[in-house]
């Protein structure tokens, strides 16, 4: 794959966005600015340093102005229309409704994440390509270093997968021009990579006790949790047999045993309160006076003059996100915040800050989850924070909005970046809310789906309703599923895994979008989605056409776009 037609320019140039992950490697300064391949890989510390560089191309995949993997998700699910503003152009309201002819002009969409995505693989194989050439520290510390390089390789690819389906697979350091693989060897890669993260880095190389510190790498019980979530979706979304998994790299004993190690020894635990691992749940304005400060009870980072909390047990892996975002090149702000406000008005009864107005909550969620203890959690209702939406400017306008990643704003109407004076203070780039991408609960969930044992799903269920009485059976699982993880990026791929080729995501979101109420700059209509523009791309987005373009026809576009 030639380098000009995905961009992975200045790949030397290690990035300096993870300042947690660069202190913890004791990183010197020498020579940063003349790095090269006969440097920038020739001892442990030279290679902590490339490995930083991969975390960011990782980070950089939702930072650095993409859709992202996980807007996308919630765009594209049936818990949420696509929303924004009414004037706005319609191209994520194309994703939304699968659906092209609301914004035809728009066939470039996903062009800067697929060259994230390929900046971010071409770091972790040139960490891999030149082990043979690294003096490492030990045999540890080199299974520690690759196994994570393999584990970031496989999580790139898995997103790529899930978004586009048969992509180009790149192992190592080329310019060449490769048409797209099957998936069947993509997620060869994607299971060996897990694998090989899992039996590389050390159970103990970042204790749970040191989480605070470790926040945001790729643990082997990350690893193993991951292989699952990838193992449940090929099979599902594929149609795939437990045979013929196993034939490429996993199997569901495989999968099994790697949620049962997590369970066993990773030493994790389900945060007692649901609301604490989501700030803007679980945080209202001090009582000390006029300081803007946070009373909050969050297990995680945030900004209060100086954070002095501690993760939660729950977290098994964060992406991290930092203040220092600018428009000069750093990448390293959650961008996915400023989508998820209301549009042009703060919400300050429930210190929620005015954003782009994106992704309002379906009444099909509200109906079916309204009266589960997380449901305030997941999304908030305008009509019970007293909140008047300015709907002349709002396409799409249910009455709820999502709460887990809302950018927030003190009762005052002045917004946390002002208040805090972080970084750029800028509403669309300054925000530091990490990305859980793996949780406990997700690990006990799959456990229960891989093994039918639904004592596995009552844990979960009634951490947050510990008194419905309800009787939990298997039949509870993808409900269970759909509010647990409600607005995280995750429940979009559960549906699309339930049936082959993403069959049951597209009757869902139909049910849940077509003919249902919205408002268009406050006029009263009905919001459509026509199944068959979904079932014709089988659930998969946009190839660019840039990308095509540039690949002189080797790349070819998923049928539907």
């Amino acid at each position: 794959m030639k380098t000009n037609y995905i961009n992975i320019k200045g790949i030397k140039a290690v990035a300096i966005s993870l300042p947690l992950l660069l202190a913890s490697c004791g990183l010197d300064t020498e020579s940063l600015t003349d790095l090269n391949d006969q440097t920038a890989y020739r001892n442990q510390e030279a290679v902590e340093m490339a490995l930083a560089g991969c975390y960011d191309g990782w980070q950089r995949t939702v930072s650095s102005e993409g859709l992202g993997m996980y807007l996308t998700a919630e765009l594209a699910s049936d818990q949420a229309h696509g929303g924004l503003g009414f004037s706005d152009a319609k191209n994520n309201n194309a994703i939304d409704q699968f659906d092209l002819s609301i914004a035809p002009s728009y066939n470039d969409m996903f062009n800067t994440d697929w060259k994230n995505y390929y900046a971010a693989i071409f770091r972790c194989n040139k960490v891999i390509a030149n082990a043979d050439v690294t003096a490492w520290d030990s045999e540890s510390a080199k299974g520690r270093t690759l196994g994570e390089a393999h584990a970031l390789r496989a999580l790139l690819y898995f997103d790529l997968a899930r978004l586009f389906g048969d992509v180009p697979l790149v192992t190592e350091p080329t310019e060449a021009n490769l048409p797209r693989t099957a998936a069947d060897e993509v997620y060869g890669l994607i299971f060996q990579d897990f694998k090989f993260a899992a039996a590389n880095i050390p159970a103990d190389a970042y204790p749970i006790a040191s989480r605070n510190s470790n926040d945001g790498r790729i643990t082997k019980y990350a690893a193993e949790a991951l292989l699952a979530r990838a193992y449940l979706y090929y099979k599902g979304y594929y149609g795939k047999s437990d045979a013929e998994c196993a034939a490429i790299g996993c199997s569901q004993a495989d999968a099994t045993a790697a949620l049962k190690d997590v369970i066993d020894n990773g030493g994790y635990e389900l945060e007692p309160s649901y609301a604490d691992l989501f700030m803007p749940a679980c945080t209202k304005d001090a009582s000390s006076g006029s300081t803007y400060a946070w009373d909050t009870t969050f297990k995680g980072k945030y900004y209060n003059n100086g954070w002095t909390g501690d993760i939660s047990k729950e977290i098994i892996l964060n992406m991290k996100f930092a203040v220092t975002q600018d428009y000069n090149g750093n990448a390293d702000g959650n961008t996915f915040c400023v989508y998820l406000g209301p549009r042009n008005k703060h919400a300050t009864s429930m210190l929620i800050a005015s954003g782009w107005g994106c992704c309002s909550v379906t009444q099909a969620f509200v109906d079916k989850f309204k009266n589960d203890a997380r449901f305030t959690t997941c999304c908030w209702s305008c009509d019970a924070a007293g909140f008047s939406a300015d709907l002349d400017d709002t396409y799409e306008y249910t009455g709820y909005y999502t709460r887990k990643y809302a950018p927030m704003v003190f009762s005052d109407g002045t917004r946390q970046e002002v208040a805090f004076k972080l970084g750029e203070q800028h509403q669309n780039i300054t925000y530091y809310q990490d990305w859980t991408i793996m949780r406990y609960a997700d690990v006990l969930l799959m456990y229960a789906e891989l093994t039918q044992d639904a004592s596995y799903i009552k844990k979960v269920h009634l951490r947050s309703n510990p008194s419905d009485g309800k009787n939990i059976t298997m039949a509870d699982l993808n409900d269970e599923r759909a509010i647990e993880f409600a607005f995280e990026g995750i429940h979009f791929w559960d549906l699309m895994r339930m049936e082959k080729d993403g069959a049951a995501a597209g009757r869902a979101i139909a049910e849940a979008q077509d003919g249902a109420t919205v408002f268009n700059g406050g006029i009263e209509t009905k919001a459509s989605f026509k199944l068959d523009n979904f079932t014709a791309k089988k659930g998969l987005m946009q190839i660019p056409n840039t990308q095509i373009t540039l690949s002189g026809g080797v790349l070819t576009q998923n049928a539907g776009w």
